[in-house]
């Protein structure tokens, strides 16, 4: 089963590099992207093999993840965040649910996304018999509009208690904007949602949103690993795919007294580096993973001061990895030259991932977790970033 799964990523992984630079540049709506995922049979890797699932696990999950993230990081972002919709449904106590979520994704071949942007309050929800009506508009909604399922949070309008349920992407009432037009992750659908009363029933509920319960807070630990995969993911790719122009076509500086420009000192002391710090911030990002993993495992016995210790790591991992995805993403042209620069190559598509999805949230924030936990053991309070 191991090497079924990596074969898989590694194949899907060549099928999207094969192409990435022209469909990058095409922007289109990532409907053939999903197709390839749904081809690949990783949507259901995750899941057990109880509910028909390949049993793989969470550290499968993300490793995946960064593989297809490196071949092209639109669809990385939108496996990763299909693999976090389906775990994060799992922190609700709704095990009854969540088993017939499983079993309706293995068997439909299902792909997930999310509508539950933490800094977006807009959409209401309204009692109504047999369930809720949903109003209302969210931002930043990443693959919503190619998904088969979401996973959607909203607010009562009677009791102001946050919700979280899932919805059928095609429900009546809902509708895409189609109007993701950002520097980078152009592939990622991560426009807008509107809902004009669109019914959810009270069995589809997951149940309350809840940022200071420590073991539903694990879901906005998630997001920041995965995020932090996609980064390494951006540097590996970067590097493979500058690695391969360096050996044939960069040609030799003049001055640099040698043949070829992989004898270059200068290029190789810069690959180098760039190639140490990215192996650097992939174990990292590995610990923070494993690390996030047992938090879960612990289920309704995980204590704040684990759980803070996860979410520490996974921090220090997202630091890390941010810094060597911007600096790939750049640095990369000084070991391939000038001509790399031409729109053919795409090599700029690297910083322009790099450039948008590190902006997510304020790294900043993050590095000052890191510090205040190490000088006065301050875990990283509770909220929909951290």
């Amino acid at each position: 089963m191991t090497e079924d799964w990596r074969d898989a990523a590694d194949q899907l992984a060549r099928t999207l590099r094969a192409d990435a630079p022209h469909r990058e540049q095409a922007a289109a709506e990532p409907e053939a992207e999903v197709a390839l995922l749904r081809a690949s049979g990783l949507l259901t890797l995750l899941l057990p093999a109880s509910a028909g699932g390949r049993g793989a696990g969470w550290l499968a999950a993300n490793e995946t993840a960064r593989t297809v993230a490196a071949a092209d990081a639109s669809v990385g972002h939108l496996l990763g965040y299909h693999y976090l919709q389906l775990w994060r449904t799992e922190l609700f106590g709704r095990p009854d649910l969540v088993e017939r979520l499983h079993r309706d994704t293995v068997a439909g071949n299902l792909f997930w996304a999310g509508v539950s942007n933490p800094l977006d309050a807009a959409l209401e929800l309204t009692p109504v018999e047999g369930g809720f009506r949903v109003e209302g508009r969210k931002s930043f909604a990443t693959g919503a509009s190619v998904a088969d399922r979401l996973v959607v949070s909203a607010t009562r309008v009677d009791s102001g208690q946050k919700l979280t349920f899932v919805v059928d992407a095609h429900a009546p009432g809902l509708s895409y904007l189609h109007d993701w037009d950002n520097l980078g992750q152009r592939l990622t659908a991560s426009g807008g949602v509107v809902f004009r009363d669109v019914h959810v029933p009270d069995e589809d509920v997951l149940g309350v949103h809840d940022e200071t319960s420590v073991r539903a807070s694990l879901a906005a630990l998630g997001f920041q690993l995965m995020l932090a995969q996609i980064y390494v993911g951006l540097a590996e790719g970067a590097l493979t795919e500058a690695a391969e122009y360096t050996r044939t076509k960069t040609r030799a500086w003049t001055l640099s007294d040698v043949d070829e420009a992989v004898a270059d000192p200068y290029i190789l002391v810069g690959y180098g580096e760039l190639v140490a710090q990215t192996r650097a911030a992939g174990a990292l990002t590995d610990r923070a993973a494993a690390a996030l993993g047992a938090a879960f495992d612990r289920g309704d016995a995980l204590s704040e001061q684990e759980r803070g210790e996860a979410a520490v790591t996974i921090s220090a991992a997202k630091v890390v990895a941010t810094r060597v995805a911007n600096e790939a993403g750049s640095k990369i042209y000084e070991f391939t030259g000038a001509r790399a620069s031409a729109n053919k190559y795409g090599l700029d598509r690297f910083w322009r991932n790099a450039r948008t999805l590190t902006l997510h949230d304020p790294v900043a924030y993050k590095a000052r977790e890191v510090g205040a936990h190490f000088l006065t053991g301050e875990p990283p309070r509770l909220s929909g970033y951290s």
